[in-house]
């Protein structure tokens, strides 16, 4: 029964620790930020800050990086792709125009198409030999 249980956490893991780290880093990063930021000529910015958006792009490019490099492409872009996506929709899902699921299906191909662009370029470079020679 352990090495069945053991086997399908080794198989979901590429894909699993994608999703679990891009839930994480969207709470951690602009989970917390609710409010719109009102200036003095009445213009609204916001929630997040461009500061917030990139320690997600860059916390979520290390979990990327670590499942392509292994020869996990699919799963470096479906756990991110599934883990920002779950985590639009639970943000934002007390919108009550229901906008919101416009801005979860933009997440979702956003994340869709530049993780499958970035995981494949790690994939590319880590493992095509990238001109290295064997010494």
């Amino acid at each position: 029964m352990s090495q069945g249980l053991l086997a399908g956490v080794r198989r979901l893991g590429p894909a699993l620790l994608p999703a679990v780290v891009s839930l994480g880093a969207w709470a951690a990063w602009l989970g917390w930020d609710q409010r719109r930021d009102v200036h003095a000529d009445g213009t609204t910015t916001g929630p997040y800050e461009v500061w917030q958006v990139a320690g997600l792009v860059l916390t979520l490019l290390a979990a990327v990086y670590w499942a392509a490099s292994r020869r996990h492409v699919a799963g470096a872009v479906l756990g991110t792709t599934a883990g920002l996506t779950v985590a639009a929709y639970l943000d934002w899902s007390d919108d009550a125009s229901g906008l919101f699921v416009v801005g979860v299906g933009m997440v979702m191909v956003g994340s869709l198409v530049v993780t499958t662009v970035v995981a494949n370029v790690i994939a590319s470079v880590t493992w095509g030999g990238g001109g290295r020679t064997a010494a």
